[in-house]
């Protein structure tokens, strides 16, 4: 996940998927619009439904060349020969990640509104960094990460930058000069077309 000129899309499942559905659908966003990566971000810790998930979002992605990678659950990476981990712990694990799985890996870490622990994660090995909510909300405890944040790492640190959580057009136009990736879950999953949404969350992002 190297830092491209402008931002890119990655895209976060639902919590809660629908297998007889949910991989068409993702098809079919991938073939509308450029998508650098997919986070499999599901609730479920039951090992056999995630398998199954695994198993399912990576012949999609795959046959389309769109790096996988799973939320948190290290040891599924080589099972089910996905690309790399989400972790959510900020820096805790990141290098434990990075010598599990090896330096081809992709290897992230959500940092929720620190910089601190963004760059312990960058200094741990990671190949990119998220931030987010990107506004208040009601979820958490409120706080969010602010746009000063994306600009201060934009300019000083050289690992990606993911501004997720929270996402709407008005903050995609402010963000996209100051991230490298936009992490799009429940922006479009939660509407009636996902395909229709994303377009046009990226005319946004492209000004």
């Amino acid at each position: 996940m190297d830092a491209p000129e402008q931002p890119q899309i990655y895209l976060i499942t639902p919590p809660e998927v629908e297998l007889s559905q949910f991989p068409a659908q993702l098809a079919a966003v991938l073939d509308a619009h450029p998508v650098a990566c997919v986070r499999m971000a599901l609730s479920t810790r039951d090992e056999d439904r995630l398998s199954r998930a695994g198993d399912a979002l990576r012949e999609v992605t795959h046959a389309r060349d769109v790096a996988l990678v799973i939320s948190d659950h290290l040891l599924m990476v080589e099972r089910l020969g996905l690309d790399g981990v989400h972790l959510s712990d900020a820096a805790r694990t990141v290098r434990h990640a990075r010598k599990e799985l090896g330096e081809d890996a992709i290897v992230g870490s959500y940092c929720g509104t620190s910089r601190h622990e963004g760059m312990a994660a960058g200094e741990a090995g990671a190949d990119y960094v998220s931030f987010g909510p990107t506004q208040a909300s009601a979820l958490g405890d409120g706080s969010f990460a602010e746009a000063d944040l994306f600009q201060w790492w934009s300019e000083v640190i050289e690992v990606p930058v993911v501004a997720e959580g929270a996402l709407d057009i008005d903050m995609i136009r402010k963000l996209a000069p100051r991230t490298d990736f936009f992490g799009i879950g429940a922006e479009i999953w939660d509407k009636d077309d996902p395909v229709a949404e994303l377009a046009t969350l990226i005319a946004a992002m492209q000004g």
